[in-house]
């Protein structure tokens, strides 16, 4: 038998086999209350839908859509058999923009909310864990970015930097992660509380290994929530910047192809197919995203009530 074996009512027992285990009876037990909730389903199937689209839209589409020296048909030609949502105002196909287009909206808005929660996540745990005079300095910093318009620093970043993706993601990231850092500090605090903190401290566990091994554990359910809430809300920021000329010129995206529209005077002349299919794309997966953060809640906060 290994030290790393126990013995219970005469069987053998490895830890690391119990810990997956519970870690397995954890997930189907979220499943089975996730399922539960129809909305947050609903909201997973569409975007399940959309990522399916978008990870095969090299093989469905082709990246030579968004050439503009091959484009297929005349400038803003309305929706018709060969074109199903119309032609931009370099002829190009829109249905293809839009699909193409996806897979840089999904992207950036999954990037800028990982970044988000990272640093809002990194700041709160370790200001709800030092506490003292590095958490009122850090929470004063934190309190500036939330008074402070998301929007209007994003722009006043994008417009400094470079454009590019990388910068939207980095604007995005860095205006959006107070709110996670104020949530995850709280949290923090309720569970450093708790007398198992205590007897790990009494038992020689650093700084490093109670952050590690305990409070964020507990946190990360917090942290899934606020994610899916903020990939939405990264999209739209990201579709915001590509309206207003910040982002990557050299890419397709949803915001970009509004972009296009207003240059090209799609609203007056009521060339609506320019604009809609984009404009309905980013609502889509807004709500998607927004409802399988509420499913997410619901399962993690009973209190909330459950959707039938």
């Amino acid at each position: 038998m290994t030290t790393d074996d126990t013995t219970a009512g005469g069987a053998t027992l490895d830890p690391r086999r119990l810990a997956r285990e519970r870690r397995r009876a954890s997930a189907a037990r979220f499943w089975r209350r996730y399922r539960s909730h129809r909305a947050g389903v609903a909201g997973l199937a569409v975007l399940a839908f959309l990522a399916l689209v978008a990870l095969t839209a090299p093989l469905t589409i082709g990246a030579e859509v968004s050439d503009v020296t091959t484009a297929p048909g005349s400038p803003m030609e309305a929706p018709s058999g060969r074109f199903w949502l119309g032609t931009d105002r370099f002829g190009r196909d829109l249905f293809g923009l839009v699909v193409w287009g996806s897979r840089v909206s999904l992207l950036v808005g999954l990037l800028a909310a990982a970044l988000s929660v990272v640093i809002g996540a990194l700041v709160g745990i370790t200001a709800g864990h030092f506490g003292g005079a590095y958490s009122t300095v850090i929470m004063r910093i934190t309190d500036w970015f939330l008074v402070m318009p998301a929007l209007v620093l994003a722009i006043a970043l994008a417009t400094v930097l470079s454009r590019s993706l990388g910068t939207v993601v980095l604007a995005i990231g860095i205006v959006t992660w107070p709110t996670t850092a104020r949530l995850v500090r709280a949290q923090t605090l309720a569970v450093e509380s708790r007398p198992y903190i205590e007897r790990a401290k009494a038992l020689g566990g650093g700084h490093l290994h109670i952050m590690t091994r305990h409070v964020l554990p507990n946190v990360m359910p917090l942290v899934l929530a606020q994610t899916t809430l903020l990939i939405s809300s990264s999209i739209l920021t990201e579709a915001t910047l590509a309206f207003l000329g910040l982002g990557d010129p050299t890419v397709v995206s949803w915001g970009s192809l509004l972009q296009d529209a207003r240059e090209a005077g799609a609203v007056s002349s009521g060339k609506w197919w320019y604009v809609v299919p984009p404009g309905i794309g980013i609502a889509v997966v807004a709500l998607a995203f927004t409802l399988c953060g509420r499913g997410v809640e619901s399962v993690l906060n009973p209190r909330l009530g459950v959707s039938r």
